[in-house]
Protein backbone atom coordinates (compact mmCIF):
# COMPACT_ATOMS: atom_id res chain seq x y z
CA UNK A 1 0.00 0.00 0.00
CA UNK A 2 1.20 3.51 -1.06
CA UNK A 3 2.54 5.53 2.15
CA UNK A 4 2.57 9.74 2.38
CA UNK A 5 4.75 11.39 3.75
CA UNK A 6 5.09 15.26 3.49
CA UNK A 7 7.67 17.37 1.91
CA UNK A 8 8.69 21.21 1.51
CA UNK A 9 8.99 22.34 -2.18
CA UNK A 10 10.54 25.22 -3.41
CA UNK A 11 8.38 27.28 -5.39
CA UNK A 12 11.70 29.04 -7.26
CA UNK A 13 14.49 26.22 -7.73
CA UNK A 14 12.46 22.92 -7.42
CA UNK A 15 14.58 21.91 -4.77
CA UNK A 16 13.23 19.42 -2.14
CA UNK A 17 13.41 19.89 1.83
CA UNK A 18 12.56 17.79 4.85
CA UNK A 19 11.24 20.39 7.11
CA UNK A 20 10.05 23.57 6.48
CA UNK A 21 12.78 26.63 6.93
CA UNK A 22 12.47 30.48 6.35
CA UNK A 23 15.60 30.03 3.56
CA UNK A 24 15.75 28.02 0.33
CA UNK A 25 19.33 25.99 1.01
CA UNK A 26 20.11 25.84 -2.66
CA UNK A 27 18.83 29.38 -4.12
CA UNK A 28 18.95 31.11 -1.11
CA UNK A 29 15.16 32.67 -1.30
CA UNK A 30 13.12 33.41 1.30
CA UNK A 31 9.38 32.20 1.93
CA UNK A 32 9.70 29.68 -1.10
CA UNK A 33 9.16 26.45 0.73
CA UNK A 34 5.64 25.01 0.58
CA UNK A 35 4.30 21.48 2.29
CA UNK A 36 3.21 19.38 -0.70
CA UNK A 37 2.45 15.65 -0.57
CA UNK A 38 5.27 13.11 -1.46
CA UNK A 39 3.66 9.55 -2.34
CA UNK A 40 5.80 6.50 -2.62
CA UNK A 41 5.51 2.71 -3.14
CA UNK A 42 5.12 0.10 -1.12
CA UNK A 43 8.61 -1.30 -2.52
CA UNK A 44 11.75 -0.07 -1.99
CA UNK A 45 12.87 0.69 -5.12
CA UNK A 46 16.09 3.24 -4.68
CA UNK A 47 19.41 3.52 -5.14
CA UNK A 48 19.77 2.00 -1.37
CA UNK A 49 17.31 -1.16 -1.62
CA UNK A 50 18.42 -4.01 -1.69
CA UNK A 51 16.85 -5.59 -4.54
CA UNK A 52 16.61 -2.94 -7.36
CA UNK A 53 14.48 -3.55 -10.68
CA UNK A 54 16.07 -4.83 -13.48
CA UNK A 55 16.72 -2.54 -16.55
CA UNK A 56 16.60 -3.68 -20.06
CA UNK A 57 19.79 -3.96 -22.42
CA UNK A 58 19.35 -0.48 -24.74
CA UNK A 59 21.28 -0.64 -28.49
CA UNK A 60 24.66 1.58 -28.92
CA UNK A 61 25.51 3.69 -31.63
CA UNK A 62 28.89 4.70 -33.46
CA UNK A 63 29.33 8.53 -33.60
CA UNK A 64 29.91 7.79 -37.72
CA UNK A 65 26.70 7.28 -39.83
CA UNK A 66 24.10 8.53 -41.74
CA UNK A 67 22.33 11.38 -40.14
CA UNK A 68 18.60 12.55 -41.77
CA UNK A 69 17.55 16.25 -41.78
CA UNK A 70 15.22 17.22 -38.79
CA UNK A 71 11.31 17.75 -40.52
CA UNK A 72 9.91 20.84 -39.89
CA UNK A 73 6.69 22.84 -40.13
CA UNK A 74 6.87 26.51 -41.12
CA UNK A 75 4.06 28.17 -39.91
CA UNK A 76 4.51 31.26 -42.40
CA UNK A 77 5.20 33.84 -40.34
CA UNK A 78 9.11 34.87 -41.06
CA UNK A 79 9.75 36.15 -37.87
CA UNK A 80 8.77 33.34 -35.59
CA UNK A 81 10.01 30.70 -38.10
CA UNK A 82 13.64 32.86 -37.58
CA UNK A 83 13.45 32.37 -33.81
CA UNK A 84 13.09 28.78 -34.16
CA UNK A 85 15.26 27.87 -36.33
CA UNK A 86 12.90 27.33 -39.72
CA UNK A 87 9.57 26.45 -37.71
CA UNK A 88 8.58 23.85 -35.09
CA UNK A 89 10.41 20.38 -35.17
CA UNK A 90 8.05 17.56 -35.04
CA UNK A 91 7.62 16.23 -31.66
CA UNK A 92 9.31 18.61 -30.41
CA UNK A 93 8.20 20.64 -27.38
CA UNK A 94 8.35 24.36 -26.72
CA UNK A 95 7.95 27.19 -23.55
CA UNK A 96 7.44 30.78 -24.44
CA UNK A 97 7.44 33.11 -21.52
CA UNK A 98 6.74 36.86 -20.71
CA UNK A 99 5.03 39.33 -18.80
CA UNK A 100 1.04 39.36 -18.61
CA UNK A 101 -0.35 41.05 -21.40
CA UNK A 102 2.64 41.13 -23.58
CA UNK A 103 1.18 39.36 -25.99
CA UNK A 104 2.27 35.56 -25.46
CA UNK A 105 -1.91 34.33 -26.25
CA UNK A 106 -2.27 36.68 -29.45
CA UNK A 107 1.35 35.46 -30.97
CA UNK A 108 0.62 31.58 -30.28
CA UNK A 109 -3.21 32.24 -31.57
CA UNK A 110 -1.58 33.94 -34.44
CA UNK A 111 0.54 31.34 -35.33
CA UNK A 112 -2.10 28.50 -34.67
CA UNK A 113 -4.08 30.04 -37.19
CA UNK A 114 -1.64 29.87 -39.72
CA UNK A 115 -0.67 26.66 -39.97
CA UNK A 116 -4.61 25.74 -39.39
CA UNK A 117 -5.07 27.56 -43.01
CA UNK A 118 -2.28 25.48 -44.60
CA UNK A 119 -3.99 22.13 -43.83
CA UNK A 120 -1.95 20.98 -40.41
CA UNK A 121 -4.16 20.24 -37.54
CA UNK A 122 -4.25 22.25 -34.30
CA UNK A 123 -5.63 22.02 -31.00
CA UNK A 124 -5.67 25.24 -28.71
CA UNK A 125 -5.75 23.98 -25.02
CA UNK A 126 -6.62 27.20 -22.52
CA UNK A 127 -6.56 26.84 -18.32
CA UNK A 128 -7.11 30.48 -18.65
CA UNK A 129 -9.91 32.07 -20.58
CA UNK A 130 -13.33 30.71 -21.77
CA UNK A 131 -14.24 29.62 -25.21
CA UNK A 132 -15.84 33.09 -26.21
CA UNK A 133 -13.24 35.39 -24.74
CA UNK A 134 -10.65 33.09 -27.27
CA UNK A 135 -12.93 33.96 -30.23
CA UNK A 136 -13.92 37.45 -29.61
CA UNK A 137 -10.39 37.76 -29.98
CA UNK A 138 -9.49 35.58 -32.74
CA UNK A 139 -12.26 37.81 -34.69
CA UNK A 140 -10.91 40.52 -33.61
CA UNK A 141 -7.68 39.71 -34.99
CA UNK A 142 -9.02 38.02 -38.12
CA UNK A 143 -8.82 34.98 -37.35
CA UNK A 144 -12.16 33.12 -36.89
CA UNK A 145 -12.17 31.55 -40.33
CA UNK A 146 -9.04 29.32 -39.29
CA UNK A 147 -10.17 25.60 -38.81
CA UNK A 148 -8.65 25.41 -34.82
CA UNK A 149 -10.23 23.23 -32.54
CA UNK A 150 -10.41 24.69 -29.02
CA UNK A 151 -10.74 23.00 -25.58
CA UNK A 152 -11.01 24.57 -21.94
CA UNK A 153 -9.17 22.26 -19.66
CA UNK A 154 -6.48 21.95 -16.91
CA UNK A 155 -6.96 17.91 -16.25
CA UNK A 156 -3.46 16.32 -18.14
CA UNK A 157 -5.24 13.22 -17.92
CA UNK A 158 -8.14 14.61 -19.64
CA UNK A 159 -5.87 16.62 -22.43
CA UNK A 160 -4.46 13.46 -23.31
CA UNK A 161 -7.32 11.28 -23.10
CA UNK A 162 -8.72 14.13 -26.00
CA UNK A 163 -5.93 13.87 -27.91
CA UNK A 164 -6.00 10.59 -28.32
CA UNK A 165 -9.28 10.06 -29.55
CA UNK A 166 -7.93 11.13 -33.38
CA UNK A 167 -5.16 11.16 -35.45
CA UNK A 168 -2.59 13.16 -33.29
CA UNK A 169 -2.24 16.98 -34.38
CA UNK A 170 0.75 19.09 -36.09
CA UNK A 171 0.13 21.54 -33.01
CA UNK A 172 -1.16 21.53 -29.63
CA UNK A 173 -0.70 24.93 -27.43
CA UNK A 174 -1.31 24.90 -23.59
CA UNK A 175 -1.88 28.54 -22.01
CA UNK A 176 -0.39 27.89 -20.00
CA UNK A 177 1.62 25.29 -17.69
CA UNK A 178 0.82 26.68 -14.65
CA UNK A 179 -2.89 25.94 -14.92
CA UNK A 180 -2.49 22.21 -15.14
CA UNK A 181 -2.86 19.28 -12.47
CA UNK A 182 -2.00 15.85 -12.99
CA UNK A 183 -4.11 13.14 -10.82
CA UNK A 184 0.00 11.58 -10.23
CA UNK A 185 0.48 14.52 -8.30
CA UNK A 186 -1.65 15.36 -4.53
CA UNK A 187 -0.95 19.10 -4.65
CA UNK A 188 -2.01 22.36 -5.84
CA UNK A 189 -2.16 23.54 -9.69
CA UNK A 190 1.07 25.75 -10.15
CA UNK A 191 3.45 23.80 -7.46
CA UNK A 192 6.43 22.43 -8.57
CA UNK A 193 4.97 18.98 -8.50
CA UNK A 194 2.27 20.01 -10.28
CA UNK A 195 3.95 21.96 -13.24
CA UNK A 196 6.69 19.29 -13.16
CA UNK A 197 4.56 16.08 -13.82
CA UNK A 198 2.14 17.84 -15.91
CA UNK A 199 5.14 19.23 -18.42
CA UNK A 200 6.64 15.53 -18.17
CA UNK A 201 3.85 13.55 -19.24
CA UNK A 202 2.89 16.00 -22.02
CA UNK A 203 6.59 15.84 -23.09
CA UNK A 204 6.24 12.58 -23.26
CA UNK A 205 2.62 12.98 -25.85
CA UNK A 206 4.79 14.94 -28.22
CA UNK A 207 7.84 12.13 -28.06
CA UNK A 208 5.86 9.45 -29.07
CA UNK A 209 2.95 10.88 -30.92
CA UNK A 210 4.97 13.73 -33.00
CA UNK A 211 3.07 16.50 -32.41
CA UNK A 212 4.39 19.99 -31.53
CA UNK A 213 3.46 20.85 -27.84
CA UNK A 214 4.09 24.60 -26.93
CA UNK A 215 3.82 25.92 -23.84
CA UNK A 216 2.87 29.36 -22.05
CA UNK A 217 4.62 30.34 -18.90
CA UNK A 218 4.10 32.95 -16.32
CA UNK A 219 7.15 34.47 -15.33
CA UNK A 220 8.24 36.00 -12.21
CA UNK A 221 9.44 39.61 -10.83
CA UNK A 222 12.38 39.17 -11.55
CA UNK A 223 11.63 37.57 -15.45
CA UNK A 224 11.93 34.42 -15.33
CA UNK A 225 9.64 31.79 -16.26
CA UNK A 226 7.94 30.84 -12.92
CA UNK A 227 8.38 27.32 -11.77
CA UNK A 228 10.79 24.75 -11.53
CA UNK A 229 13.78 25.37 -13.57
CA UNK A 230 13.44 22.10 -14.46
CA UNK A 231 10.87 22.41 -16.83
CA UNK A 232 13.49 24.68 -19.28
CA UNK A 233 15.23 21.83 -19.24
CA UNK A 234 13.02 19.22 -20.07
CA UNK A 235 11.84 21.35 -23.43
CA UNK A 236 13.49 21.31 -26.52
CA UNK A 237 13.39 25.42 -27.03
CA UNK A 238 12.71 28.02 -24.39
CA UNK A 239 11.24 31.70 -25.94
CA UNK A 240 11.37 35.27 -23.97
CA UNK A 241 8.48 37.16 -25.20
CA UNK A 242 9.52 40.68 -24.05
CA UNK A 243 9.22 44.16 -24.35
CA UNK A 244 10.10 47.31 -22.50
CA UNK A 245 7.30 49.46 -20.79
CA UNK A 246 5.32 52.68 -23.07
CA UNK A 247 6.73 50.52 -26.50
CA UNK A 248 4.62 49.11 -29.12
CA UNK A 249 7.44 46.88 -30.04
CA UNK A 250 7.93 42.81 -29.02
CA UNK A 251 11.15 40.92 -29.08
CA UNK A 252 10.73 36.77 -29.14
CA UNK A 253 14.12 35.88 -27.69
CA UNK A 254 15.25 32.11 -28.31
CA UNK A 255 17.56 31.38 -25.22
CA UNK A 256 17.70 27.81 -25.96
CA UNK A 257 17.55 25.81 -29.09
CA UNK A 258 18.35 22.07 -29.40
CA UNK A 259 17.64 22.25 -32.97
CA UNK A 260 18.42 25.76 -33.84
CA UNK A 261 20.51 28.65 -33.06
CA UNK A 262 20.11 30.91 -29.69
CA UNK A 263 20.20 34.37 -29.40
CA UNK A 264 18.27 34.50 -32.23
CA UNK A 265 14.99 37.27 -31.86
CA UNK A 266 12.50 38.15 -34.31
CA UNK A 267 10.38 41.76 -34.34
CA UNK A 268 6.81 42.26 -33.42
CA UNK A 269 5.11 45.60 -33.16
CA UNK A 270 1.76 45.61 -31.76
CA UNK A 271 -0.99 46.96 -33.25
CA UNK A 272 -5.05 46.95 -33.54
CA UNK A 273 -5.09 43.73 -35.63
CA UNK A 274 -2.85 41.93 -33.68
CA UNK A 275 1.50 41.68 -33.52
CA UNK A 276 2.60 42.30 -37.59
CA UNK A 277 5.76 41.18 -38.46
CA UNK A 278 8.87 44.53 -38.65
CA UNK A 279 11.11 42.41 -41.15
CA UNK A 280 13.70 45.43 -41.30
CA UNK A 281 13.97 46.55 -37.17
CA UNK A 282 17.05 48.59 -37.76
CA UNK A 283 14.23 51.14 -40.24
CA UNK A 284 12.18 51.42 -37.55
CA UNK A 285 14.62 51.89 -34.32
CA UNK A 286 15.99 54.48 -36.19
CA UNK A 287 13.02 56.22 -37.32
CA UNK A 288 12.42 59.18 -35.40
CA UNK A 289 16.67 59.62 -34.95
CA UNK A 290 17.54 63.13 -34.35
CA UNK A 291 21.00 63.60 -35.56
CA UNK A 292 21.69 67.21 -34.08
CA UNK A 293 21.45 66.39 -30.59
CA UNK A 294 24.44 65.09 -28.33
CA UNK A 295 25.05 62.02 -26.98
CA UNK A 296 23.39 60.04 -29.71
CA UNK A 297 25.65 57.14 -31.46
CA UNK A 298 24.40 54.18 -33.80
CA UNK A 299 25.53 51.17 -32.47
CA UNK A 300 25.68 48.16 -35.13
CA UNK A 301 25.13 45.06 -33.44
CA UNK A 302 24.45 41.39 -33.71
CA UNK A 303 21.39 39.31 -32.75
CA UNK A 304 21.87 36.06 -33.38
CA UNK A 305 22.59 36.02 -36.96
CA UNK A 306 20.98 39.02 -37.60
CA UNK A 307 22.34 42.35 -37.92
CA UNK A 308 20.59 44.94 -36.19
CA UNK A 309 21.54 49.00 -36.00
CA UNK A 310 20.05 50.60 -32.64
CA UNK A 311 20.42 54.20 -31.50
CA UNK A 312 22.46 54.19 -28.15
CA UNK A 313 21.40 57.88 -26.22
CA UNK A 314 23.14 59.02 -23.40
CA UNK A 315 22.83 62.33 -20.78
CA UNK A 316 25.32 63.79 -19.00
CA UNK A 317 24.09 65.97 -16.75
CA UNK A 318 25.54 68.01 -13.58
CA UNK A 319 24.90 66.42 -10.29
CA UNK A 320 23.08 68.27 -7.26
CA UNK A 321 23.66 64.98 -5.06
CA UNK A 322 26.18 63.25 -3.04
CA UNK A 323 26.63 59.95 -5.41
CA UNK A 324 25.86 60.87 -8.89
CA UNK A 325 23.40 58.75 -10.69
CA UNK A 326 23.34 56.32 -13.08
CA UNK A 327 20.48 54.62 -14.62
CA UNK A 328 20.46 52.59 -18.05
CA UNK A 329 17.56 50.84 -19.79
CA UNK A 330 18.44 48.43 -21.97
CA UNK A 331 22.06 47.36 -21.14
CA UNK A 332 24.30 46.28 -18.08
CA UNK A 333 24.53 48.38 -15.39
CA UNK A 334 27.84 47.28 -14.80
CA UNK A 335 29.39 47.60 -17.74
CA UNK A 336 28.23 50.89 -18.29
CA UNK A 337 30.45 51.60 -14.41
CA UNK A 338 33.04 49.76 -16.66
CA UNK A 339 33.18 52.46 -19.49
CA UNK A 340 32.65 55.48 -17.45
CA UNK A 341 36.05 54.40 -15.20
CA UNK A 342 38.21 53.81 -18.59
CA UNK A 343 36.85 56.98 -19.57
CA UNK A 344 38.12 59.16 -16.75
CA UNK A 345 41.37 56.77 -16.43
CA UNK A 346 42.72 56.90 -20.18
CA UNK A 347 40.57 59.54 -21.47
CA UNK A 348 40.61 62.35 -19.09
CA UNK A 349 36.58 62.45 -19.66
CA UNK A 350 35.65 63.37 -15.90
CA UNK A 351 32.12 61.83 -15.06
CA UNK A 352 32.27 61.86 -11.33
CA UNK A 353 30.44 64.99 -10.47
CA UNK A 354 27.73 64.16 -13.19
CA UNK A 355 24.65 61.90 -13.32
CA UNK A 356 24.84 59.51 -16.36
CA UNK A 357 21.35 58.74 -17.84
CA UNK A 358 22.31 55.81 -20.79
CA UNK A 359 18.74 54.34 -23.10
CA UNK A 360 18.71 52.12 -25.48
CA UNK A 361 16.14 52.99 -27.97
CA UNK A 362 13.17 51.28 -29.10
CA UNK A 363 13.24 48.69 -26.11
CA UNK A 364 15.66 46.53 -26.84
CA UNK A 365 18.27 44.75 -24.65
CA UNK A 366 21.67 44.50 -25.57
CA UNK A 367 23.92 42.15 -24.06
CA UNK A 368 26.90 42.18 -26.84
CA UNK A 369 30.55 43.66 -25.38
CA UNK A 370 30.59 45.04 -28.93
CA UNK A 371 28.24 48.24 -27.78
CA UNK A 372 31.01 49.68 -25.58
CA UNK A 373 32.68 51.59 -28.28
CA UNK A 374 29.60 53.16 -29.07
CA UNK A 375 28.49 53.51 -25.15
CA UNK A 376 31.89 55.42 -24.88
CA UNK A 377 30.75 58.05 -28.24
CA UNK A 378 27.38 59.18 -26.97
CA UNK A 379 29.01 59.55 -23.36
CA UNK A 380 31.80 61.97 -24.48
CA UNK A 381 29.71 63.72 -26.98
CA UNK A 382 27.23 64.24 -24.80
CA UNK A 383 29.50 65.54 -21.84
CA UNK A 384 31.43 67.64 -24.79
CA UNK A 385 28.01 69.03 -26.27
CA UNK A 386 29.15 67.94 -29.80
CA UNK A 387 26.95 65.77 -31.77
CA UNK A 388 28.21 62.57 -33.68
CA UNK A 389 28.72 61.91 -37.15
CA UNK A 390 25.20 61.50 -38.40
CA UNK A 391 26.25 59.01 -41.31
CA UNK A 392 28.38 57.11 -38.50
CA UNK A 393 28.14 53.47 -36.65
CA UNK A 394 30.14 52.46 -33.54
CA UNK A 395 30.72 49.21 -32.62
CA UNK A 396 33.99 47.77 -30.59
CA UNK A 397 34.65 45.86 -27.41
CA UNK A 398 36.57 48.49 -25.03
CA UNK A 399 39.11 46.74 -22.25
CA UNK A 400 39.67 47.90 -18.72
CA UNK A 401 43.36 49.05 -20.11
CA UNK A 402 41.36 51.32 -22.60
CA UNK A 403 42.08 48.93 -25.62
CA UNK A 404 39.49 48.42 -28.05
CA UNK A 405 39.35 44.50 -29.23
CA UNK A 406 37.83 43.38 -32.18
CA UNK A 407 34.62 41.91 -32.68
CA UNK A 408 33.18 39.54 -35.18
CA UNK A 409 31.21 39.65 -37.79
CA UNK A 410 32.15 42.82 -39.06
CA UNK A 411 31.57 42.72 -42.70
CA UNK A 412 27.90 41.94 -42.23
CA UNK A 413 27.76 44.66 -39.53
CA UNK A 414 29.04 46.98 -42.18
CA UNK A 415 26.62 45.73 -44.89
CA UNK A 416 23.50 46.30 -42.69
CA UNK A 417 24.79 50.00 -42.22
CA UNK A 418 25.72 50.33 -46.14
CA UNK A 419 22.36 49.43 -46.77
CA UNK A 420 20.41 52.19 -44.36
CA UNK A 421 22.30 54.86 -45.61
CA UNK A 422 25.70 54.96 -43.23
CA UNK A 423 28.49 56.13 -44.93
CA UNK A 424 31.09 55.42 -42.08
CA UNK A 425 32.18 53.27 -39.71
CA UNK A 426 34.44 53.23 -36.50
CA UNK A 427 35.29 50.02 -35.03
CA UNK A 428 38.79 48.49 -33.61
CA UNK A 429 41.68 48.56 -35.82
CA UNK A 430 42.67 44.84 -35.76
CA UNK A 431 39.53 43.95 -37.24
CA UNK A 432 40.60 46.20 -40.17
CA UNK A 433 44.26 44.74 -40.24
CA UNK A 434 42.78 41.16 -39.95
CA UNK A 435 40.75 41.74 -43.57
CA UNK A 436 43.01 44.81 -44.92
CA UNK A 437 41.79 43.56 -48.44
CA UNK A 438 37.77 44.72 -47.49
CA UNK A 439 38.83 47.97 -46.10
CA UNK A 440 41.11 50.23 -48.74
CA UNK A 441 40.00 53.36 -46.84
CA UNK A 442 41.02 53.15 -43.57
CA UNK A 443 42.24 56.00 -41.30
CA UNK A 444 43.07 55.65 -38.11
CA UNK A 445 42.40 58.36 -34.90
CA UNK A 446 42.89 57.91 -31.20
CA UNK A 447 40.12 57.50 -29.11
CA UNK A 448 40.47 55.88 -25.56
CA UNK A 449 44.16 55.88 -25.60
CA UNK A 450 43.86 53.24 -28.76
CA UNK A 451 43.70 53.66 -32.23
CA UNK A 452 40.07 52.93 -33.91
CA UNK A 453 39.90 52.54 -37.28
CA UNK A 454 37.22 55.40 -39.15
CA UNK A 455 36.50 53.35 -42.73
CA UNK A 456 34.69 54.63 -45.71
CA UNK A 457 31.93 51.99 -46.68
CA UNK A 458 31.90 51.73 -50.10
CA UNK A 459 28.55 51.92 -52.13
Amino acid sequence: MARTKAQFNCQNCGAIATRWQGRCDDCGEWNTLVEEAATTGGVATGPGSRNPPRGRVVPLSLLAGESADVPRIETGIAEFDRVTGGGFVVGSALLVGGDPGIGKSTLLLQVAAALARRGDSVVYVSGEEAIAQIRLRAERLGLADSAVRLAIETSVEDILATLAESKPPSLVVIDSIQTLWTDLAASAPGTVTQVRSSAQALIRYAKQSGATVVFVGHVTKDGQIAGPRVVEHMVDAVLYFEAEGGHHFRILRAVKNRFGPTDEIGVFEMTGAGLGEVSNPSALFLGERNTATPGAAVFAGMEGTRPLLVEIQALVAPSALGTPRRAVIGWDSGRLAMVIAVLETHCGIRLAQYDVYLNIAGGLRITEPAADLAVAAALVSSRLGVALPANSVYFGEVSLSGAIRPVSQVATRLKEAQKLGFTRASLPLASVENDATSFPAANGYSLLGELVVDITVSK
